[in-house]
C-alpha cells in the first residue's frame, strides 16, 4: 500500500523527505515557538481588550462627570477613591479640583487639606483658580489664619502667588483685629518670595489701621509705597486724609491734600467733604472758606453737600450773614440750594434775631417749592411776637397756610394770646369754634381750616 500517491518525481519527493529528517527537531522547535507567540499575542489582545472595556467604563471624563454630579462631598470622595485603585488609572485635574471644593465649601477641611497635599505629589499643572477659590472659601468661613497659610501652601506648588492673592489674603486678615499685624508682617515679607504688593495692597492696610486709629503705622505704610516704588492713588490720600481727620488733626490732613496737589492728583468730592466739615468743626471758618472757592481752580466742582457744609459752619458759630454769602456763592457757581440750605440759614438768621432776613428766606424757599418744618415756623412767629411783630408773624403763617401747610398747634398757642389781647376772650372762644364748625367736615383738610383761621386772625390785626 502507497501512502504518497504516485506521480512524476514522487521518488525525488520522499528522498528528500528522508535527508530531512535528521533536522526534524530543529523544525519541530520552531513550529512550536511559532504557536506559542500566536498565543501570547492573542492573550496579550484580549487583556487589552478587556482593559478597554474596563476603560470605557469608567474613564477619567466619566468619572469627572459622576464625581461633579454628587451632592455629597464625602460619596464624592469615595467614587474618587474607588477609581484611584483601578490599575494603570489616573484622575483628570478637573476630577482633583472639583472634588477638592466640594470638600472645602462643605467645610471638610481636613479632608481638603489632605486631598490638597496627595495632588501636590502628582504630576499635575495646577491652576491658579484652584487657590483663588481656597482663600474664598477661608474668607467665608471666617478662617484667617486658614486663608494666611494658603499663602504659603501655593508657594510649596512652586507656584507664585499673584497680587490679587495676596490683596484677598490682606482683606481676610483685617476684617479681624487680631490678625492686623499678621497681615502688615505678611505685606512686609511678602517680595521675598517674589510677590510684590500694589497700590490696593497698601490701601487695604492703610484703611484698616486708620479706622483702628493707629495712624503711625497707616502713615509708615504710606511712607514706604515710594520707597518700594508703588504710586498712591486718590484712595491711599483720601484714606490717611480720613483718618488724620478723625482724629482732629485738620493741619496734617491740609498738608496731605496740598502734596496731593502738588504731585497732580485731583481730590475727589469726599475729600474735600471731610476736609471742609473737618475745618468746620474745628472753627476755622475761613479757611474752609478760602478752601470752597479753591476747588473748582483745582478742578473739582463744588456741590450742595460743599455749600451746605460751609453754611453750617458759619451758622453755627453765629455768622449767619457769612452764611447768606455763601448761599449768594451758591447760585452764582450754578448749584441752586436745598432744602437743606435754607433750613440751616433760615435756623441760623432766627437764632441771632434776624426774623426780617428769616422771613425773607422762607418766602423764597417757598417759591421754590420747599416745605419749612413745622418748628422753623414756629421759630419765626415766636421770634417776631417777642418784639411785637404780630402782623408779620400773621404774614408768615398766611404764607404757611398758602402754601398747604399746617402750622403747629404750640404755633397757634403762641400767636392766639397776641391776638386775645385785642379782643375780649369769650368772644375769641366763640369765634374760633364757629370757624372750626364750618370749616370741618368729612372731606374737608385740616388745612382749609387753618387757613380760614388764618384770615381770621389777619383780618383781626388789620383792624387794630
Amino acid at each position: 500500500m502507497h501512502l504518497i500517491p504516485r506521480y512524476p518525481g514522487h521518488k525525488t519527493l520522499i528522498l528528500n523527505f528522508r535527508n530531512s529528517l535528521p533536522y526534524l527537531p530543529l523544525f519541530s522547535y520552531y513550529c512550536t515557538e511559532s504557536f506559542d507567540k500566536q498565543g501570547e499575542k492573542q492573550s496579550q489582545n484580549e487583556q487589552q481588550l478587556i482593559q478597554k472595556k474596563e476603560t470605557s467604563l469608567g474613564s477619567p471624563g466619566r468619572f469627572q462627570k459622576l464625581i461633579s454630579s454628587q451632592s455629597d462631598p464625602l460619596l464624592a470622595q469615595e467614587i474618587f477613591e474607588l477609581a484611584t485603585r483601578q490599575p494603570n488609572f489616573r484622575h483628570s485635574y478637573a476630577s482633583w479640583h472639583i472634588l477638592i471644593l466640594k470638600l472645602g465649601r462643605s467645610g471638610h477641611y481636613s479632608r481638603m487639606e489632605s486631598l490638597l497635599s496627595s495632588l501636590k505629589s502628582q504630576n499635575y499643572s495646577v491652576s491658579t483658580s484652584l487657590f483663588s477659590q481656597i482663600i474664598k472659601i477661608y474668607g467665608d468661613a471666617g478662617l484667617p489664619d486658614e486663608a494666611r497659610k494658603t499663602f504659603y501652601t501655593m508657594l510649596k506648588f512652586k507656584m507664585k502667588p499673584l497680587s490679587k492673592h495676596l490683596n484677598r489674603i490682606l482683606e481676610i486678615l483685617v476684617a479681624d483685629r487680631n490678625f492686623r499685624r499678621p497681615a502688615l508682617d505678611l505685606l512686609k515679607t511678602s517680595h521675598l518670595y517674589g510677590v510684590h504688593a500694589n497700590t490696593r495692597s497698601y490701601n487695604i492696610l492703610m484703611h484698616a489701621f486708620c479706622l483702628n486709629d493707629d495712624l503711625s503705622v497707616a502713615y509708615y505704610l504710606f511712607s514706604q509705597m515710594f520707597k518700594r516704588d508703588v504710586v498712591p492713588d486718590i484712595e491711599s490720600y483720601r484714606t490717611l486724609i480720613q483718618g488724620f481727620c478723625r482724629k482732629s488733626q485738620v493741619n496734617k490732613a491740609v498738608d496731605l491734600l496740598e502734596d496731593m496737589l502738588n504731585k497732580g492728583f485731583v481730590p475727589d468730592t469726599l475729600i474735600y467733604s471731610t476736609l471742609l466739615n473737618s475745618l468746620c468743626r474745628k472753627k476755622k471758618l475761613r479757611e474752609a472758606y478760602k478752601l470752597l472757592c479753591k476747588m473748582k481752580i483745582k478742578g473739582c466742582n463744588a456741590d450742595i453737600v460743599h455749600y451746605n457744609t460751609v453754611i453750617l459752619g458759619f451758622c453755627r458759630e453765629g455768622r449767619a450773614f457769612d452764611a447768606c454769602k455763601v448761599l449768594l456763592d451758591m447760585r452764582n457757581n450754578g448749584c441752586f440750594p436745598n432744602l437743606v440750605s435754607y433750613r440751616t440759614l433760615v435756623g441760623g438768621l432766627c437764632s441771632q434775631g434776624l426774623y426780617d432776613e428769616a422771613k425773607m428766606y422762607v418766602e423764597e424757599m417757598l417759591s421754590s417749592g420747599f416745605s419749612p418744618h413745622f418748628s422753623l415756623v414756629h421759630l419765626i412767629v415766636k421770634g417776631f411776637c417777642n418784639v411785637g411783630k404780630h402782623e408779620e408773624a400773621c404774614g408768615v403763617l398766611e404764607a404757611i397756610l398758602k402754601h398747604g401747610e399746617v402750622p403747629h398747634i404750640y404755633t397757634w398757642m403762641e400767636i392766639l394770646p397776641r391776638i386775645s389781647e385785642v379782643d375780649d376772650q369769650d368772644n375769641m372762644s366763640r369765634m374760633l369754634n364757629d370757624i372750626l364748625k364750618l370749616e370741618i367736615k368729612p372731606h374737608t383738610k385740616l388745612v382749609d381750616a387753618g387757613a380760614s383761621l388764618g384770615a381770621y386772625l389777619l383780618k383781626r390785626i388789620a383792624t387794630n
